[in-house]
């Protein structure tokens, strides 16, 4: 083997010029030479697999915890009108007119404690509003599955007996559901807290 063979392993390198000495160890500082050292490592992500964890509030988080306060919001109304729909029922059971009637009296029973039910499902369903918008900023994956949880189980209550009248509802508590399970909303849930 020659000194000008391609193949010989110990000849000059191939695109370096002939005048040079070859760099022969470790290169010198701030050179860099093709092929010599081991291959660089793909960045390490963290345990999980998820991105770094975020230091703030995803805006999708942000605004599943707007909707929730929304939410709180129209559950307050809710609550009112109920309250009211009780007040004229019972003020309908004083009536002397409405008093001879059977069907009535049977009628305004059932229609209160229907009405005292829901009054109270307001109330639990308002708190747990509440709740859980306070609980987004603080993260953990137990926040995450309640606000999942609330949100199905609100999808279920308002889509049959009320579905015109909650389509609202029913599109915040969708567009919750989506937020909090993405990616984004998983880590910022999943994050470390210290």
């Amino acid at each position: 083997m020659s000194f000008g063979d391609p193949n010989n392993p110990y000849g000059q390198p191939q695109g370096q010029p002939q005048g040079q000495q070859p760099g022969y160890g470790y290169p010198q500082q701030g050179q860099q030479q093709p092929g010599y050292g081991y291959p660089q490592a793909p960045a390490a992500q963290p345990y999980g697999g998820y991105p770094a964890t975020p230091t703030t509030m995803p805006g999708s988080i942000k605004a599943a915890q707007v909707m929730m306060w929304v939410i709180a919001g129209l559950q307050v109304v809710g609550i009112i009108l109920l309250a009211l729909g009780a007040a004229a029922v019972n003020k309908l059971k004083d009536d002397p007119s409405l008093q001879s009637s059977d069907g009535f009296d049977a009628f305004a029973d059932f229609s209160s404690g229907v009405i005292y039910a829901l009054i109270a499902l307001a109330v639990v369903y308002l708190v747990a509003s509440i709740m859980l918008a306070l609980k987004c900023g603080k993260g953990g994956n137990g926040a995450r599955v309640g606000i999942i949880v609330y949100a199905s189980l609100g999808l279920a209550l308002s889509i049959y007996p009320f579905f015109p009248l909650s389509i609202v509802h029913i599109v915040l508590l969708i567009l919750i559901i989506v937020f909090v399970a993405k990616k984004d909303g998983a880590a910022w849930f999943q994050r470390s807290r210290h």
